[in-house]
């Protein structure tokens, strides 16, 4: 296929995501893109053929959380791209930088509704950061170059590119692009000075962190001008890793069943600063907490997105920078400031949330996470979909190293075990923890044999309670003791796992957990932990009676 300088353009395609840096790709394997698989074959990118598209675009979206630089999935046209549209929707809620390849119809079948024809410009087009297509071999190094600039810069987010069959078979001849520069990001020094003095003047500083764009140095940079200034520092929704839970100006996560005495002191607070977050409806409680347009408290907020500031909220001070970048200047000019009984009453607060309360049950799941808490080190990473079940694990883990949280500010089900997956693929030396409830894990099941295939030896947490827990939660709720939709009859997981090739054991009590994660760490296979839980927990605070 190779003459002189010309190629076809799925290797040109392949070449360009090497140079990119690229050393992993997600895919399932379809006709529409064939040209890009060879070109795949004489590379040095790893190919992960993984079940269903949609848990290749959470693996990919996984990856991007984990390295900072796009995650990539390669999919077929039609199916494929529907399927894939999950991970796409994570990304884009959760600000992760991705690259999303789509097999398209020939070129001189478009608009005909040929076999799975897509317009993925309007199917994507609220998803997706920026969405393309392809129609000339020559312009690849052109179009790739761009989605990662776009995927990484400003607020981080997913990229669509569809790939013409025809195009991508055909004659190419190019040379891939340099690596995507990516921006400092900062603030201007008059910005970052106004934050310090305004949280310097404050009487109730609160420091909310989120949204995309972070590191570890940003995160260490965090706890040292927090220290310095007294300020007590909460995560927004799924985001906890941000900032060592240890660290003694955090107080918790500003989140789905958030502690009511941190709610609280969100809404007592006289200067919050939102550094990265969005303030969204999770972080926000049902935007409760901050009243809109012009909440109460004076906000300075701080994104990367131009269009977020004042979207929702009318902020005293606005600033336009990335929040890992602003987070090392704040801490650079930081002045000592005494916390005193506002911080330590934060503390106090979050000290007493952390003190587990007993649910029903031989199985308990707050002790289940104490436990995680005991044997597991700061680099082990927890993965998680939607559910019930995660609210155990949201309140009572302490998350201590940076991206040792993966879970999706989108509420995804499914999320928990692709995302483990690529975890233990990215970085095989740390345990790769994925919880899951019975209806989460069942959304993608079929990827345990992805993590066999490969050697990702996962570690499944599998709570079974026999319902889809959460809704049963807003029934019990809404309508009492009148449930309807919302109970499972399941497998035996444990011998699911074994089909598998892996190690599967059943746990029925608190006694019984200890010693089968140790087996399950031991094992050397990916492992599934069938966790029988009393179905009376619905959550940590509420048991459902009768």
């Amino acid at each position: 296929m190779k003459d002189g300088n010309t190629m076809h353009g799925g290797k040109l395609l392949t070449e360009c995501l090497a140079t990119q840096g690229v050393e992993r790709v997600f895919c399932i394997p379809g006709e529409s893109y064939l040209a890009a698989l060879d070109g795949l074959y004489d590379s040095e990118i790893e190919v992960v053929v993984a079940r269903q598209e949609g848990g290749a675009a959470i693996m990919a979206e996984a990856t991007g959380k984990l390295t900072g630089k796009p995650g990539v999935a390669f999919v077929t046209r039609g199916p494929g791209a529907t399927n894939a549209s999950a991970g796409v929707h994570v990304a884009h809620q959760d600000s992760t930088p991705m690259v999303l390849f789509i097999g398209q119809v020939a070129s001189d079948q478009r608009d005909r509704e040929a076999f799975q024809e897509v317009d993925y410009r309007k199917m994507f087009g609220p998803l997706a950061k920026w969405v393309g297509e392809i129609d000339r071999a020559d312009r690849i190094p052109e179009y790739v170059s761009h989605a990662f600039h776009v995927a990484q810069n400003g607020r981080p987010g997913p990229v669509v590119l569809a790939l013409p069959e025809d195009m991508l078979s055909g004659p190419a001849v190019g040379a891939a692009v340099a690596p995507a520069v990516v921006t400092s990001g900062k603030a201007a020094d008059d910005d970052v000075n106004a934050v310090v003095t305004r949280l310097a003047e404050a009487e109730r500083p609160l420091v909310i962190l989120g949204g995309g764009g972070w590191s570890a140095a940003a995160g260490a940079a965090v706890g040292s001008f927090a220290a310095t200034m007294g300020v007590p520092v909460g995560a927004s929704f799924r985001c906890q890793d941000y900032l060592d839970n240890r660290h003694p100006n955090y107080i918790g996560d500003v989140g789905i069943g958030i502690n009511p005495a941190l709610a609280q002191r969100v809404r007592d607070a006289d200067v919050i600063l939102s550094l990265g977050a969005r303030l969204g409806e999770m972080t926000t409680s049902g935007y409760t907490l901050l009243t809109p347009p012009a909440p109460k408290q004076s906000l300075i907020h701080v994104h990367a997105d131009p269009s977020e500031i004042g979207r929702v909220y009318r902020p005293e001070i606005g600033v336009v920078a990335r929040p890992g970048p602003f987070a090392e200047q704040i801490a650079g000019v930081a002045v000592a400031r005494a916390g005193g009984d506002w911080l330590s009453a934060a503390q106090a607060d979050y000290a007493a949330w952390q003190t587990p309360l007993e649910t029903p049950g031989l199985l308990k799941m707050e002790n289940v996470i104490m436990h995680l808490n005991e044997v597991l080190d700061d680099r082990a990473v927890l993965t998680n979909g939607a559910g019930n079940y995660s609210a155990w694990l949201h309140r009572y883990y302490k998350y201590r190293g940076w991206r040792s949280q993966l879970a999706p500010t989108s509420g995804s089900m499914g999320y928990g075990l692709p995302a483990a997956i690529a975890a233990k693929l990215q970085q095989p030396e740390h345990d790769a923890i994925c919880l899951a409830g019975d209806g989460c894990f069942q959304m993608v099941s079929q990827e345990f044999g992805t993590a066999c295939e490969y050697g990702a030896n996962v570690i499944v947490i599998l709570c079974d309670n026999g319902m889809y827990g959460t809704i049963r939660m807003h029934q019990q709720n809404k309508y009492p003791m009148r449930p309807s939709g919302t109970s499972m009859t399941n497998p035996d997981f444990a011998a699911l796992a074994r089909a598998y090739g892996g190690f599967g054991a059943t746990v029925t009590s608190d006694a019984e957990f200890g010693p089968a994660l140790a087996e399950a760490r031991a094992a050397g296979v990916p492992a599934i932990l069938h966790l029988m839980l009393d179905p009376k927990a619905l959550s940590p605070k509420l048991v459902l009676e009768g």
